[in-house]
């Protein structure tokens, strides 16, 4: 496109050059006015005429040059100069015609109107996306040769594979099913976290059955101009019913299908409007026969209840995120698009990445592979997953930070504390690596891994984690006093009040109050759903909450404080392996709370 542009602006000036030379003069000649000419005529100054239609190109007894123009047709002009004996030389007329001039005068408008229409040509041949085009479908389509994803490729969600393989075996053969009387879902309504698969499913649902795909974005509907969102959905599903059976795949659909009536254009709105075309089109009067409507979204809270009726989305797929298992084999998809050495072990991985969606774990290899090449290794190690592990979890390590050695002491005795309460409270998730390198925004970091998937806490578990947090300011107060705790507890004490408040309003936790609900529901502010929070409680129950809270607290406080008094030697030796070492590991922080001595091979672990 763009040599053609230029192509066009050449030619452009090529022709502007050559019209122009109809029009311009010698400008060698000077111009001068015809009474003048004739002045001179009569005064025996001229000794020849060029005449040139009105063009007279004059040349003087002194050999002066000058051109002049005939204003109107003079019959005495050519006697005059006969009298005169002025050499008379007639010449052909450059004068151009009347479609001549109308052409040279219209030259700049044509010009503009032919690079109007080459850019009008040009963007619509590039896939419908001109200016005249815009509302038309912008959904891509994907022939069955286009996908070479499958079912093999998705891992770590095998519930939501089985739910949606029926939608396969129906596409494959419809008339299985139609012998029987059934129907397919019509809509299906992928519902989960962020970077669990929900799209990579999709796909691999058109794969499988190999069916066209159509593919398109919730916010690619709505522009600014009224009814191209409609326009939009109508030429989608028109090209559809042309391919059909094929699959309809929309992410974020959030982004056209919120409730109806929250918007602040009312009935008008634009992407109210977009919402029922598409409502009318999943299930209106026309039926849309082997077009099976597929849709992911994060928050299905905000949907408008129409579309989630049967006969639009009959089914909703929960893509959860993974289990151990899940993550497992979803690491092992990954681990086969890279060298590895035999030293890796996707179970250890797995168990260490507990939350971790498909998306993190895809990243947790990429950032693996590039902690080797960047040590020039030629295979990837358990130990660049583990440094890939830390900077994901913990936060990329800050070299740079210079601590002076009170700050250094100040916060491995810190880091301890939180390691030895955890270690010795009932039901708390092992210690599985202690560091005092600043990482993110914290000086130092323990983190904690479970070893398994907890769908539930109980809150014997909750007040260990309570104590654990604790640990660290206590550590501090313990050896330096209460006048020298420092600032690092700030956000263990936000997580802990948090717990210790859920555990009082929220989850029944406290016998004064007994198993009620003393809090609103936390959920994220919805335009058209309750915008302001009314009180449920009295002030005198807040009162006992309060307490009760406090409560809490200071009995996992106390214990956490016992715990550190009663094992105060191995704080100080865990002090001084975090100094001497930077980074503790799960073996080297068991071999210290059993009062063991680190062996000299017990090196300092490589970090990033």
């Amino acid at each position: 496109m763009v040599k053609n542009l230029i192509l066009w602006l050449v030619v452009a000036v090529i022709l502007m050059s050559i019209f122009q030379n109809f029009t311009t003069n010698n400008l060698n000649n000077r111009k001068i006015e015809y009474s003048t000419f004739l002045s001179e005529v009569n005064q025996d100054q001229v000794r020849e005429a060029r005449i040139n239609g009105r063009e007279i190109n004059v040349i003087k007894k002194d050999n002066n040059r000058y051109v002049t123009y005939i204003p109107i047709n003079d019959p005495r002009l050519l006697d005059t100069l006969l009298i005169k004996n002025v050499r008379v030389i007639g010449e052909g007329s450059n004068e151009p015609g009347i479609i001549m001039s109308v052409l040279i005068s219209w030259f700049p408008t044509f010009l503009l109107i032919g690079i109007w229409i080459f850019f009008m040509r040009q963007m619509q041949l590039g896939g419908g996306k001109g200016a005249m085009s815009f509302g038309k479908s912008k959904a891509k389509m994907l022939t069955e040769d286009q996908i070479k994803t499958t079912f093999s490729d998705v891992a770590g969600c095998d519930e939501a594979k089985e739910e949606v393989s029926e939608l396969v075996e129906y596409l494959k053969e419809p008339i299985r099913f139609q012998k029987l009387g059934g129907k397919i879902p019509k809509g299906v309504l992928m519902v989960g976290p962020p970077g669990t698969g929900k799209t990579l499913l999709a796909k691999a649902i058109a794969g499988e059955a190999k069916v066209p795909f159509f593919t398109i974005s919730g916010s690619d509907f709505v522009e600014m101009f009224v009814g191209v969102g409609a326009s939009r959905v109508r030429d989608m599903f028109e090209h559809a019913r042309k391919v059909a059976p094929c699959i309809i795949f929309i992410d974020e659909i959030d982004a056209v299908g919120r409730q109806r009536g929250t918007g602040l254009g009312g009935g008008h709105d634009e992407r109210e409007q977009t919402l029922n075309q598409m409502l009318v089109e999943m299930d209106g009067f026309d039926g849309n026969e082997g077009i099976i409507l597929i849709a992911a979204t994060n928050r299905p809270d905000v949907l408008d209840p129409a579309l989630l009726r049967p006969g639009r989305f009959d089914r909703q797929v929960i893509v959860s995120l993974p289990d151990i298992k899940g993550r497992e084999a979803i690491l092992n998809v990954h681990i086969k698009k890279i060298l590895i050495n035999n030293d890796v072990d996707s179970k250890i991985i797995a168990r260490g990445t507990p939350g971790f969606s498909g998306a993190d774990l895809a990243n947790l290899v990429n950032e693996a592979a590039l902690f080797a090449a960047r040590f020039n290794y030629k295979v990837v190690s358990m130990n660049e997953f583990e440094l890939a592990k830390d900077k994901m979890i913990m936060g990329s390590e800050r070299k740079s930070m210079v601590m002076s050695d009170l700050q250094k002491e100040s916060t491995a005795f810190h880091e301890a504390g939180h390691v030895i309460v955890g270690r010795l409270v009932p039901q708390h998730d092992p210690a599985h690596k202690v560091t005092i390198i600043p990482r993110g925004r914290a000086l130092g970091v323990t983190y904690f891994l479970p070893e398994e998937d907890f769908l539930s806490i109980s809150k014997q578990k909750l007040e260990s984690q309570i104590s654990t947090l604790y640990g660290g300011r206590l550590a501090e107060e313990i050896i330096y006093g209460e006048n020298f705790v420092s600032t690092g507890a700030h956000n263990d004490i936000k997580v802990a009040t948090n717990l210790a408040r859920n555990m009082v309003t929220q989850w029944g936790f406290s016998k004064k109050l007994g198993p009620l609900l003393y809090a609103e529901e936390e959920e994220e502010i919805f335009l058209g759903r309750t915008v302001s929070k009314s009180k449920h409680i009295s002030d005198e129950t807040a009162r006992i909450v309060d307490e009760e809270v406090k409560v809490l607290i200071e009995k996992n406080y106390n214990r956490a404080k016992r715990i550190l008094h009663d094992h105060l030697d191995i704080l100080h030796a865990m002090k001084d392996a975090l100094i001497e070492y930077e980074t503790l590991d799960s073996v080297q922080i068991n071999n210290l709370m059993n009062r063991k001595t680190l062996k000299s091979k017990e090196t300092k672990i490589k970090n990033c």
